[in-house]
């Protein structure tokens, strides 16, 4: 079956940087888009970015020009580099297949000073 496994992640002050890596396994991994969500205390799980197989790009307006969503079809992995972070982007971060309706773990991502 799709497993998703994410990496990266950890604690940062505002206007940090961080990188959140996914690796994909059971799937073949450059047929299919791949996306971002994040999940905040107490709020919706909502959609940070996107990529398609053809590598189009797709952002949430909170993060555009911050975040950097690519894809390396040879090694099967979706990352996302998030810069000019801020409190606000304080979320568990999870990877998703959706075609395949498979989700990682998860991986936390702190924002603070």
């Amino acid at each position: 079956q799709v497993q998703l496994v994410e990496s990266g992640g950890g604690s940062v002050q505002p206007g940090g940087s961080l990188r959140v890596s996914c690796a994909a396994s059971g799937m073949i991994f450059r047929f299919y888009p791949m996306a971002w969500y994040r999940q905040a205390p107490g709020k919706q799980r909502e959609l940070v970015a996107e990529i398609t197989a053809s590598s189009n790009t797709n952002y949430a307006d909170s993060v555009k020009g911050r975040f950097t969503i690519s894809r390396d079809n040879a090694k099967d992995t979706v990352d996302l580099q998030m810069n000019s972070l801020k409190p606000e982007d304080t979320a568990v971060y999870y990877c998703h297949a959706p075609r395949q309706a498979a989700w990682g773990q998860g991986t936390q991502v702190t924002v603070s000073l």
